[in-house]
């Protein structure tokens, strides 16, 4: 498939690291900044940017990545002006960085699947994630996807049957996103105690990398995943920091993340 995501994984591998996918809302505080936000996570570490396009009704988001999703709206932010506006200055100031959007299936289905995949993989998008999309119901958009060159990727939630989890996991393209805890995002101050090996299952199936997110927001949950899993998703922690302080609050999240995956 698209090819940058694995060399991500792979570049993080060989440094001695988990990667980092790191995650805000394009248009929060608005179209512009969030560029800037985006451009401080790649400089404290992050090895994959996980591109946020707001939807009305994000069923897969807790308060914080909610709130930031009225914020963008409200100011104007729409998949085809992330697309023409964010991704290519994202592109430019992160001209190494796969560029991964996370959006939800009304959006892409609003625009059409095959004039979306064409548009984001032109602009330089590296694969997509599409939570409230089952696999039963992928053919088509996938078949979109694998034509246009971008990786559709999936999830695996701590719900998903161990034989389910192991079909989606050898189908897997990009990376196998593994949602750690039941629920919605958010920062959690543990994490599940069976994660660990819902993860090495998953890990045994897969041919592609996979990571671990929601509810993780600290080094210390970072390095405890990064034994299990080739990388870890960060959101509303990041969210969270730069809405409060700033851009250089998410880079400075990000940096502390990455210690925490150093092998």
């Amino acid at each position: 498939m698209s090819g940058e995501i694995a060399a991500a994984f792979a570049k993080a591998k060989a440094r001695g690291e988990g990667a980092l996918v790191a995650y805000a809302m394009a248009g929060d505080p608005d179209l512009a900044r969030s560029v800037d936000v985006f451009a401080a996570m790649v400089e404290g570490g992050a090895d994959i940017l996980e591109i946020g396009v707001a939807f009305s009704d994000p069923i897969a988001d807790g308060p914080v990545i909610q709130a930031a999703s009225e914020r963008a709206l409200k100011a104007g932010a729409s998949l085809k002006r992330v697309l023409d506006e964010v991704v290519p200055e994202v592109r430019k100031r992160c001209p190494e960085t796969p560029l991964v959007v996370m959006t939800y299936i009304n959006v892409v289905m609003a625009m059409g699947q095959e004039k979306y995949a064409k548009l984001a993989r032109e602009k330089g998008i590296s694969g997509t994630i599409l939570p409230d999309l089952p696999p039963e119901e992928s053919t088509g958009i996938r078949a979109a996807f694998d034509a246009a060159g971008m990786d559709l990727i999936p999830l695996c939630a701590p719900t998903t049957p161990p034989a389910r989890a192991e079909a989606i996991a050898k189908d897997a393209r990009g990376f196998v996103y593994c949602v750690s805890v039941a629920g919605v995002t958010g920062m959690r101050a543990e994490l599940p105690a069976d994660l660990s090996s819902r993860l090495e299952l998953v890990k045994r199936a897969s041919p592609v990398p996979i990571t671990a997110g929601f509810g993780i927001s600290t080094a210390e949950q970072a390095r405890a995943i990064g034994a299990h899993a080739d990388g870890v998703v960060v959101g509303s922690a990041l969210v969270r920091a730069a809405h409060a302080d700033g851009p250089s609050a998410a880079r400075q999240l990000c940096a502390e993340i990455k210690r925490g995956l150093k092998r």
